[in-house]
């Protein structure tokens, strides 16, 4: 019998509908995780009404579609935020399903993305960056390098350890030239655990990439007169967003800027 060749789709989509069912999961993690409540109870519920979500309630996207964004048994407005973890979580399952593969990189790349999500999302709504998934992160990211993941364990190492110095440098001159916090101690944990996956360089590519868009975004507010030069933004949530660029385009980057051979 002649080997049977998958087409280059399936792998990708079936990645696609687990990053969806998982994504249900992370939205759990967004809401519980940060106001110090239990990941597996009470079963998933309505935050206006406490009403429990029903199963047919409960599929990815769908029913967010269906429900036209309200809870069935209050009709009070859905965050929006519910199918957008979802989408994202299920196209970025896709893609790195495309981009690696079913590799020990693939599975690196995998459990990087779905700890960038949650966490952006956190630090969004709470500037908050939760030890719980940076530092158990942290230990992933050097023992996948160590494994044969998306760099190597001493590049790794090198990364966790300049990831976690840089920001903390900032921190105090910052506190030093101004008097108050420049940003947090999530940030620092955050940057070491997308250097011990994406070593040195992608931890460098990250931190300027997100300190840009950060920059840019304030920037953006001021002169629209909804910031100040004081009012904070939440910088995990750009080192997140800019992580995700570097894991699909890291490498194209790094020849740009000439750090490896073209």
């Amino acid at each position: 019998m002649a080997d049977t060749v998958l087409p280059a789709w399936f792998v990708p989509a079936v990645a696609a509908a687990y990053g969806l069912v998982f994504g249900s999961f992370l939205n759990v993690v967004v809401h519980r995780l940060p106001r110090g409540m239990s990941l597996l109870r009470p079963r998933s519920h309505c935050p206006a009404c406490g009403a429990p979500v029903r199963w047919f309630d409960n599929v990815p996207v769908l029913s967010y579609v269906l429900l036209l964004g309200r809870c069935r048994a209050c009709r009070r407005p859905i965050s929006p935020r519910y199918p957008a973890v979802e989408l994202a979580s299920g196209a970025l399952a896709a893609a790195v399903a495309a981009r690696f593969g079913l590799t020990v990189s693939g599975v690196a790349a995998i459990l990087l993305v779905m700890l960038l999500l949650p966490l952006a999302f956190i630090d969004l709504e709470h500037h908050l960056l939760p030890d719980v998934l940076t530092l158990p992160g942290l230990a992933a990211g050097l023992a996948l390098s160590w494994a044969g993941g998306l760099t190597g364990l001493g590049d790794a190492a090198i990364g966790a350890a300049a990831g976690a110095l840089a920001p903390y440098a900032v921190i105090v001159a910052y506190r030093r030239l101004r008097g108050v916090e420049g940003m947090g101690l999530g940030d620092v944990k955050l940057l070491a655990m997308i250097g011990a996956f994406l070593g040195w360089r992608g931890m460098l590519l990250t931190l300027g990439v997100g300190a840009t868009a950060g920059a840019a975004v304030g920037l953006a507010l001021i002169a629209a007169g909804r910031g100040r030069r004081d009012t904070e933004l939440p910088f995990g949530t750009f080192l997140a967003a800019a992580a995700l660029v570097v894991v699909f385009a890291g490498g194209w980057l790094v020849r740009v800027l000439g750090w490896s051979p073209q």
